[in-house]
């Protein structure tokens, strides 16, 4: 039998068998297609060597009147702005000034140090900035006690601890002199609580941070015991944001980079501002603050509490006028479809709102009654807050049990790793699930729990130019394509990184990028078939000289069995033809990166061709 081309379908195919799916691939991972071709993934670098606090589930950038880049970053503890530099700024709201109340005390031989400020409403892992202190009169001097503290303990409502530091963050002793009280005249700026890091479903025991309340007792579920999830919008040159099920909040950037966001309803002229909701956003073209579940208008004020089906709007170019007069265009709309908002976003001309159930579509329609609202389709929930993406052939989202493109009309998106991904899914943690656009690749996709997983640690993807499914194992717990910057940005850890730059892991090989057909045969597998030589055709993205890939063939003989590995041959960009010997009724290649910094190989991008397989029939048995 002459040489032939291995060429397989574009795509990856989990729906079926390896065997059922002969001609096409089975497995991937750090892979993308890119014009029907497997395509190794971009790299990615820290975006800078600066940190933050807690775990970014939300990131936003936009441009100023004078051109100056801003990115919003909403973590559980705090919310960051960084201003085209090297440093995140916390301009996290402050909840609350205690002035000359808070006392303290220290025991010798502990950091531990014990602040009594009565109904503090502080919640675990919340942070404090105290001013005003003076020495316990041993190693906990002023310059120790006047610093920005995390709370590590709440044991009553009017008392919290912190651990000891100087302004190094080394941790500091108390000794037998550090008897006083930290004088009479101590004030402490409390930021709005922190949220968790994890989601709860319901209320009831567990809900809320571990060692919070008394043994067995249970929580209501709020903005403070639920997975922490910011929502934000440019309004102009300023921003607006909102923590899911807690406030409200609005930052100015006429007031500098270092001003801290203060609650929208605390800015000059604000009337009946909401102080509650699960999102917010700025219509695009009419420039309403549009608040998503908004606590309802009682009597002459907001009442306090989320109003799930209910979406307030500012009057127009005014973020501080939420009161419905005949005089302006703010007012509210209520959804009758399903039990709560889950998620909305900016789509063409409209603004697309799902509840658990169903798809609403509101656009601006003018005085008298400013925004109409739609009913686009029923039994077609969104899986999580972030799980909606706009990209430029539409809408796409992860509903409870398929995916989703909105163009108009909705659709669902067929799906060859449908099984793949929601049979190996958290569901306890779908919140987390986050859709992003790479539109370099026309591609769209989801990181999401695994069903072993509490935490991120997988992704699917959807090219939909060529309508292929590709998916992998990375964390990531944002993501921001690339617009106002050049690369998409993406938050993991502490840590922004840049991402499709490269082919490496932060300097480090990228481990564990593959590729891996389905079982082919000669005559269904009536004979054997003898494999002796492939001739490769692989182009190399990048360090052609250094790359290398790894070709590996795996044969078994039945659908039942298991694969063996027959041999593992190295490809570079010199190599003319590989020999093999390997005898079977089943094969699957598979192709594998073999990044090394040791080896030069490191920073290794590739593409597959059109690579020659000697393929001949062997006989029976």
């Amino acid at each position: 039998m002459p040489l032939a081309k291995f060429v397989l379908r574009p795509g990856v195919d989990r729906e079926g068998t390896s065997y059922d799916n002969e001609g096409g691939w089975f497995d991937s991972n750090l892979v993308r297609f890119n014009r029907g071709r497997p395509q190794k993934i971009g790299g990615w670098r820290k975006d800078n060597t600066a940190t933050f606090v807690g775990t970014c589930r939300a990131l936003h950038g936009w441009v100023d009147l004078e051109g100056t880049k801003y990115l919003g970053l909403g973590t559980t503890n705090k919310y960051y702005l960084e201003q085209g530099g090297n440093t995140y700024t916390d301009i996290t709201p402050i909840r609350k000034t205690s002035t000359n109340s808070i006392t303290f005390s220290a025991t010798n031989g502990s950091s531990t140090i014990t602040a009594t400020d009565s109904s503090h409403g502080a919640v675990i892992g919340d942070f404090v900035t105290i001013s005003g202190a003076v020495s316990l009169g041993g190693n906990v001097t002023a310059a120790v006690l006047n610093q920005e503290y995390q709370i590590v303990t709440v044991p009553t409502v009017n008392t919290y601890t912190f651990t000891a530091k100087d302004t190094s963050d080394a941790t500091v002793t108390a000794n037998a002199s550090d008897s006083g009280n930290g004088g009479s005249g101590v004030d402490g700026s409390y930021q709005i609580n922190c949220g968790l890091d994890v989601y709860v479903s319901s209320t009831g025991w567990g809900a809320g941070t571990w060692g919070a309340s008394t043994w067995g007792s249970t929580s209501a579920l709020s903005s403070t015991n639920q997975l922490r999830l910011w929502s934000h919008d440019h309004f102009g040159e300023d921003l607006v944001m909102n923590v899911r099920a807690g406030g409200v909040y609005y930052w100015d950037e006429s007031s500098g980079i270092t001003s801290r966001a203060v609650a929208l309803s605390a800015i000059s002229g604000a009337n009946l501002v909401p102080t509650k909701g699960l999102q917010v956003l700025v219509s695009e073209k009419d420039r309403h603050v549009i608040v998503l579940g908004a606590d309802p208008v009682s009597g002459s004020s907001r009442s306090g509490s989320v109003d799930p089906m209910l979406i307030a709007f500012s009057d127009q170019e005014n973020a501080a006028e939420w009161e419905s007069l005949t005089t302006n265009t703010a007012g509210s709309l209520r959804l009758s479809e399903g039990s709560m908002i889950i998620g909305g976003l900016k789509a063409r001309q409209e603004i697309l709102i799902w509840t658990d159930t169903s798809l609403y579509s509101m656009q601006f329609i003018g005085p008298p009654y400013t925004f109409g609202i739609n009913l686009i389709n029923e039994n077609t929930g969104l899986m999580a807050p972030k799980a909606a993406i706009t990209a430029p052939t539409g809408v796409f989202w992860m509903g409870y049990d398929n995916f989703y493109s909105y163009t108009g009309s909705i659709k669902k998106v067929p799906c060859s790793v449908l099984g793949y991904v929601f049979n190996n899914f958290n569901s306890s943690q779908a919140y987390k699930v986050h859709a992003f656009s790479n539109t370099q690749f026309d591609e769209v996709g989801w990181f999401y729990c695994s069903a072993g997983s509490i935490e991120i640690d997988k992704y699917v993807v959807y090219n939909y130019s060529e309508q292929v499914w590709s998916y992998g194992e990375l964390e990531r717990h944002a993501w921001l394509d690339a617009g106002v910057e050049p690369y998409p940005r993406a938050s993991l850890d502490a840590y922004l990184y840049e991402q499709e730059t490269g082919y490496d892991a932060d300097g480090s090989p990228m481990t564990n990028v593959y590729i891996e057909s389905s079982d082919f045969d000669i005559g269904d597998g009536e004979q054997f078939a003898f494999i002796n030589r492939m001739i490769p055709d692989i182009r190399f993205l990048s360090n052609s000289a250094g790359g290398q890939v790894n070709f590996v063939l795996k044969t078994r003989n039945f659908p039942g069995d298991s694969l063996t590995t027959n041999s593992t041959n190295a490809i570079t960009s010199t190599t003319q033809q590989t020999y093999i010997r390997a005898r079977a009724r089943q094969a699957v290649v598979r192709l594998e990166s073999d990044d090394d910094n040791t080896s030069g190989n490191t920073a290794t991008g590739w593409r597959l061709g059109a690579t020659r397989l000697d393929v001949r029939p062997d006989g029976r048995r």
